[in-house]
């Protein structure tokens, strides 16, 4: 049996409550019941074992430099196009477009505090649904 030994993916943050929305409103994972709007530190949990929360944390620096690490994300439902202009509408912003004219591709897109995150297609318009 294959046990995952990433428990969480964790992000430093100003404001860790607010970042942690937008993430939540990304993933679909909910902020954990015990979090606050003031803690220091908020986690989302998956809810499905194996699947590591994102936590964030509080640091007094913002962001200065591309991340070294990121999240791609296939939206699990609609188009890749629907969830860009989704989260541009959350607060994102676009970062660099690398659609391509035949449906390829993706958009790398920055968190409301910089952080980039790459949305690639969906599974459907993969084709693999």
């Amino acid at each position: 049996m294959f046990l995952n030994p990433v428990r969480h993916i964790t992000f430093d943050a100003l404001e860790p409550y607010k970042i942690a929305t937008f993430w939540s409103a990304v993933t679909g994972f909910p902020i954990h019941p015990d979090d606050l709007a003031d803690d220091d530190e908020i986690l989302l949990e998956p809810g499905q074992p194996g699947v590591p929360g994102l936590l964030f944390i509080r640091v007094p620096d913002g962001k200065t430099v591309k991340n070294r690490v990121h999240l791609d994300i296939q939206p699990p439902a609609g188009t890749r196009d629907e969830t860009v202009e989704r989260l541009i509408g959350l607060g994102a912003r676009l970062v660099d477009d690398r659609r391509n004219e035949d449906g390829t591709g993706w958009a790398v897109l920055a968190d409301p505090e910089g952080n980039e995150l790459c949305i690639e297609r969906s599974a459907a318009e993969r084709g693999l649904v």
